[in-house]
């Protein structure tokens, strides 16, 4: 059982009231039992293209951690399908956005806080359909903020994790690439098309961001060969909404729910079985953990105290 933990720790949260009585009891007693095995190889940190948890992840599928295209929307598409052909077209998801413009820069909107509506998701993504299927796109709608697409333009397309851009500067965030260019170009004429469109004119009366850009992610061609996990990997996302948001009090909550379920049962599977292995993520990087022999785990406990929760989050912001 392989437990990843996205926002374990978060550089949204530094200041000393974050850990004040900061208890985790079953990751206090998981930890006890772990030995530091890894820290996720460095690929620029800062301005790697995705996220340390979807790397990991990336890394028990046997995909390359490292590489820039991680084909996130064909797994998922491969997953709900078990049984079909392996789709060999490159596929991304496409989630609709807010760009705020300001001076000197152009800032991505956390797409959730849009609550875009179904029916309003449904009528954009209809008025785009024809400029699309132009450049070869096939698009899906799956949801609200994710649609599926597929077409040759996608090939060989570096795209960004969305929790990369959520908060920042997308300029720093568009590759230099020549297969980003033509989406350089969709973007602009997708930003006209909506300018004046009834939903958003609709949105802008009720105070409400529009949505003015999409952002491409997960693109890539699903490997021919897909590797099985040897072990079989939880990766909950208590944590992303309030990391991402700023909330540090929702996400101790969240951190003391997720103690409460998925921690717990990573500590029941491993003293059931003597095996386990936990990843704590932050946004730029993850320490893993394995289950230690057990003569060094008697050894440890009588030489020093238990590593605090605490201390293990905060080293994830430092490194």
């Amino acid at each position: 059982m392989h437990l990843i933990i996205p926002y374990a720790a978060s550089h949204a949260f530094t200041g000393p009231e974050v850990w004040v009585d900061f208890q985790l009891p079953h990751l206090q007693t998981l930890l006890g039992r772990l030995q530091h095995l890894q820290t996720l190889p460095d690929t620029a940190t800062e301005m790697a293209l995705h996220m340390p948890h979807e790397r990991l992840r990336a890394q028990t599928l046997g995909w390359a951690h490292d590489a820039l295209t991680l084909p996130w929307a064909a797994w998922h598409h491969s997953q709900n399908k078990p049984h079909a052909t392996l789709n060999p077209a490159p596929q991304a998801w496409m989630t609709p956005c807010h760009w705020q413009i300001g001076m000197d820069q152009v800032v991505m909107a956390n797409p959730e806080h849009l609550h875009l509506s179904d029916e309003e998701s449904q009528q954009l993504l209809q008025a785009m359909q024809a400029f699309l299927q132009e450049d070869g796109l096939q698009v899906t709608w799956q949801s609200a903020l994710q649609w599926h697409v597929q077409g040759d333009m996608l090939t060989d397309l570096p795209s960004v994790s969305l929790d990369r851009v959520i908060g920042q500067n997308v300029k720093h965030w568009m590759p230099d690439h020549p297969a980003t260019r033509p989406f350089q170009r969709l973007q602009s004429e997708m930003q006209m098309l909506l300018y004046n469109h009834p939903v958003n004119d609709a949105r802008e009366a009720r105070r409400q961001h529009t949505v003015n850009a999409f952002w491409l992610h997960g693109a890539g061609v699903l490997p021919a060969e897909v590797t099985q996990p040897v072990q079989a990997v939880n990766m909950p996302n208590t944590l992303r909404a309030s990391a991402l948001r700023g909330d540090v009090q929702v996400w101790r909550q969240a951190w003391q729910h997720l103690d409460a379920t998925a921690v717990a049962d990573a500590l029941k599977h491993l003293e059931a079985t003597g095996q386990v292995t936990l990843s704590l993520c932050s946004e730029h990087t993850a320490h893993t953990y394995t289950a230690a022999p057990a003569a060094w785990h008697q050894r440890i406990t009588r030489l020093f105290n238990k590593p605090s929760p605490a201390a293990a989050l905060q080293a994830l912001i430092k490194t």
